[in-house]
């Protein structure tokens, strides 16, 4: 008790404790801020609306806004100074508020997200907003975050002069916006999102009433019966062991954030490496998805000319190496040109696609009439075989467009380049919708190319055949 009595003191110094005027009126503006009345639940429905909207449209602001009109608060403070005054009422009323509170702005945050998907006017939820994954991954940071608001809220509320600093201590510990991700994640059935929200949700609002009932009783709230003996009420032994026990997962899952950080840097690590042999390549995006039995990497890179198969297997395979787990990766690729304003471009003739034209055959005709009744002989001159036509690829943003295949939709055959040169063979097939053309490469590959990503010249070849009847 003597170490108790002696903290206590040395902290009186700086902080006096109110007079019995000063709490009463305390006392009573908490317990009218704390009812469930109707002001109270009008303020819910319209601050749990804004911050559900808000978290859908990914906007900052709009949240903020949510967490000044959101009333909150009061109840968890009347939490705290009805536990410390022993005022069962008045922590009763305070509980009764606050869980009926949450609950309305669940059951609002859902309704609202379901309108979402089946209304076309608000934006699609096929993507999670980032401001809505950030509360469903909490840590001791937001804890701590809590805690500071939490004193900050009961001192500025015991000091009138202090009231100015509310609505920041609104803004910082942030209760509502979790109610309305649980809403959000029960309305998606992502019970992943609500989980890590209500865990956020309840360390905000243990912490913050430990934190009100510390100061409630620095203060001098507690019963004179508890003063007078020096020790610490019950009430601040349990909200401080529930503080620390909230601390458990709150580190566990702190823990394994900081290990998937650091997973991701490496990640990126390895694939700028091996992206640092290809021509000019740079990463455009890199999605990282963790599935049960690996890792799923969605990249999408921009580069002068694409990557072929063999770098693309040599990525994964260096990625499964370095991380040791199964890796399963989708690049992307984009074509990109360097241009410096320093260095003018080359002209560069561009061909103009035009319809895939065959070379008709004429057959001309000559007839020679003779005197005599002997018979003429026809001597007839080789035909002539169509050439193949010269055509040219027109670059595609989809890589299986720019491949050759041994058939429509077989296997590939050869990649091609951006005005590449081809020869049509002059064969046609309709595949999945598309016409695709028998070409031959410069390399002397065969096989099918997409029609509408070849570009074809102007120029029209007509062959002539013209038999001579000699005599």
């Amino acid at each position: 008790m003597e170490p108790q009595n002696s903290f206590h003191t040395w902290l009186s110094q700086y902080i006096k404790p109110l007079d019995r005027k000063h709490r009463k009126e305390i006392i009573e503006n908490i317990r009218m801020a704390a009812s469930p009345g109707f002001d109270y639940f009008f303020f819910v429905v319209l601050s749990g609306a804004i911050a559900t909207l808000g978290l859908i449209n990914d906007s900052p602001a709009v949240i903020i806004g949510a967490m000044v009109v959101a009333p909150l608060m009061s109840p968890i403070l009347g939490v705290g100074l009805g536990s410390i005054t022993a005022d069962a009422r008045l922590a009763r009323d305070s509980a009764s508020a606050l869980i009926r509170g949450a609950l309305i702005s669940v059951i609002l945050a859902a309704l609202l997200t379901l309108s979402n998907i089946y209304l076309p006017f608000v934006p699609s939820l096929t993507e999670i907003p980032n401001e809505i994954l950030s509360r469903t991954q909490p840590t001791p940071n937001d804890l701590i975050i809590a805690l500071a608001g939490g004193l900050a809220a009961a001192y500025a509320l015991s000091q009138p002069h202090l009231s100015a600093a509310l609505p920041g201590v609104a803004i910082a510990t942030a209760l509502m916006p979790p109610l309305s991700v649980i809403g959000i994640g029960i309305a998606l059935g992502r019970w992943d999102i609500a989980g890590g929200a209500t865990l956020l949700f309840l360390t905000n609002a243990v912490t913050i009433a430990f934190a009100a009932i510390l100061v409630f009783f620095i203060e001098g709230f507690s019963p004179r019966k508890v003063q007078d003996e020096g020790h610490l009420p019950r009430t601040l032994w349990v909200a401080a062991l529930l503080t620390l026990i909230l601390l458990i997962p709150l580190t566990i899952l702190g823990a394994r954030f900081v290990a998937q950080a650091q997973e991701n840097r490496l990640i990126n690590n390895i694939v700028q490496t091996e992206l640092a042999d290809l021509n000019d390549a740079e990463i455009v995006e890199l999605q990282i998805t963790r599935i049960d039995n690996g890792i799923n990497l969605d990249l999408t890179i921009s580069s002068n000319t694409p990557p072929s198969y063999s770098e693309v297997i040599a990525l994964q395979e260096a990625l499964v190496a370095r991380l040791d787990q199964p890796v399963s990766l989708i690049m992307n690729y984009l074509k990109s040109e360097r241009l410096d304003p320093l260095i003018p471009p080359t002209e560069t003739p561009t061909l103009t696609p035009g319809p895939s034209l065959t070379p008709t055959i004429t057959h001309t005709m000559t007839v020679t009439p003779t005197s005599t009744s002997a018979e003429s002989t026809a001597t007839p001159t080789a035909s002539a075989t169509p050439t193949p036509l010269a055509v040219y690829v027109v670059w595609s943003s989809i890589p299986a467009y720019n491949t050759l295949y041994d058939e429509p939709g077989g296997s590939v055959v050869a990649y091609l380049s951006a005005h590449e040169q081809l020869f049509d063979l002059y064969q046609i097939m309709v595949y999945d919708g598309m016409v695709w053309v028998n070409v031959r490469d410069e390399k002397g590959n065969i096989g099918w190319f997409p029609e509408i990503y070849l570009s074809y010249p102007t120029e029209t070849a007509t062959a002539t055949v013209t038999p001579t009847v000699a005599p």
